[in-house]
């Protein structure tokens, strides 16, 4: 969602009009829409059913992106049409349709759009090096690396170009582990994926000079590129402090602002924050052994951990309490930005989500990576590995290893990766900046957007 949204307020700031269209549980629950409409006359947001319950919990997984591909379509559709037909009456504010932005998981929207003869621009949550393994996921089947022939995930992949020397078996998502190449949830995958190669254009939120590798490989699969990243750099640089005065990026959470104040009280770069980002889910036994870690460390911590983080009302240690209490504060959600901008933060213990991963870049700031599902894998190795500006923690999160990871992240230690993150922060900076290669991609877009418009 707030990549996205980020995309749509850069293209209403240019004079574009843009529709934002989610279904009734999260369009209820983006409170900031008025505030948006606002600042951005041109932003709309429109609500769909997704033929789910109301009740559903909407779990990310192979099920749940087959059931929107057959219950939201029609719905998708009718919409494109009415706003179609609204606009013909010329007593609408919104223009007809002239292309449609899909997040990639949303591959239903490839049918419509080719229905309705428009073209459509596939953003892709997921970091480049992800997508760009899963569309080489054919070429490993092809060449015997996919499925395992054993369980030493430590056998390096190599047949994903731009990725040599990097990618190991356990890097790559789960759905890779399966026994047949057959197995549903790997053939979804390739399918999914293989759907992107219609788009009429890939806008992926990274920076050009980090992935340059396989975007140079994906060059020949696509027709046009576009590196906007870090989208929600871009869109600041764009409009200034009024982005933070917003919150326009939308969060579906209520932060906690106390939190601001107790970290002005501690001292410049002591604070390792801690956040497992809107879907990872942790056992009680991983949160104790987190907590643990954390208090043993002997370094101020700020936790975000959302109500629904782990499952049942469970009986916290007492010396865990007392410890949280002298150094630590433990919030629901905070605006994470502002968190991670804030002087007395100096590390990020995170699941490696991209996301979390762009915005600890653009402050500049190292990390403890303890990478769960889909992409994760892949960024937490290439942040550790390639990039050198963190430390990979082990699956097991064992208290004493966090501990020691905590304590290299934020103490003496830490110079030769803060060094790493120095110049790679800069890069990602430099990039949304005027003429650097995100803000030009930008303008390449929003041209290439009003061609559209007037062919139709």
């Amino acid at each position: 969602m707030k990549p996205l949204l980020c995309l749509a307020e850069l293209l209403c700031h240019a004079g574009l009009h843009a529709t934002y269209v989610n279904p009734p549980p999260t369009h209820q629950r983006l409170a900031n829409r008025q505030a948006l409409s606002t600042h951005f006359p041109t932003l709309h947001f429109e609500s769909i059913s997704d033929g789910l319950p109301e009740d559903d919990p909407r779990t990310l997984n192979s099920q749940l992106l087959i059931a929107l591909k057959t219950s939201i379509r029609p719905h998708f559709r009718e919409l494109l049409k009415t706003i179609s037909l609204k606009a013909e009456s010329n007593d609408a504010l919104v223009p007809p349709p002239s292309c449609i932005v899909t997040d990639g998981l949303v591959t239903f929207a490839f049918d419509v759009a080719e229905e309705l003869g428009l073209p459509i621009l596939s953003y892709n949550v997921p970091c480049p090096r992800y997508l760009w393994t899963c569309l080489c996921l054919p070429k490993l089947i092809e060449n015997g690396q996919l499925p395992f022939q054993d369980d030493d995930m430590n056998v390096e992949i190599t047949g994903v170009p731009g990725m040599e020397g990097l990618l190991r078996r356990q890097d790559l998502p789960g759905f890779c582990r399966v026994k047949q190449a057959d197995h549903p949830s790997l053939q979804f995958a390739i399918n999914e994926t293989q759907t992107l190669k219609r788009s009429s254009a890939l806008i992926l939120d990274t920076v050009y000079e980090l992935d340059a590798p396989c975007i140079s490989h994906m060059a020949l699969t696509f027709p046009k590129i576009y590196t906007l990243g870090p989208l929600h750099a871009l869109l600041n640089s764009q409009i200034g402090d009024m982005s933070r005065g917003l919150a326009s990026h939308g969060s579906l959470w209520k932060s906690d602002l106390n939190c601001m104040t107790w970290l002005d009280s501690q001292p410049s770069k002591s604070v390792i924050y801690v956040s497992f980002g809107t879907l990872v889910h942790l056992t009680h036994a991983q949160v104790i052994e987190f907590w643990y870690g954390l208090v043993n460390s002997g370094h101020p911590f700020l936790w975000v951990m959302r109500s629904d983080i782990t499952s049942g009302d469970h009986q916290i240690p007492a010396e865990l309490e007392k410890g949280t209490k002298e150094r630590g504060y433990i919030v629901d959600w905070v605006s994470q930005e502002e968190v991670l901008a804030h002087k007395s933060v100096g590390g990020f213990l995170t699941h490696s989500g991209w996301n979390s991963t762009l915005e600890s870049i653009v402050a500049g700031l190292p990390m403890i990576c303890w990478p769960n599902l889909g992409d994760h894998y892949i960024i937490s190795r290439t942040v550790c590995r390639q990039w050198k500006i963190g430390l990979q923690l082990n699956e097991n999160c064992d208290r004493s290893n966090i501990e020691s990871m905590v304590q290299t992240l934020m103490g003496p230690k830490r110079e030769e990766i803060q060094s790493s993150m120095d110049a790679i922060s800069k890069l990602a900076r430099d990039s949304v900046a005027e003429g650097g290669s995100s803000h030009n991609n930008l303008e390449q877009l929003i041209e290439y957007i009003r061609n559209l418009q007037h062919q139709n």
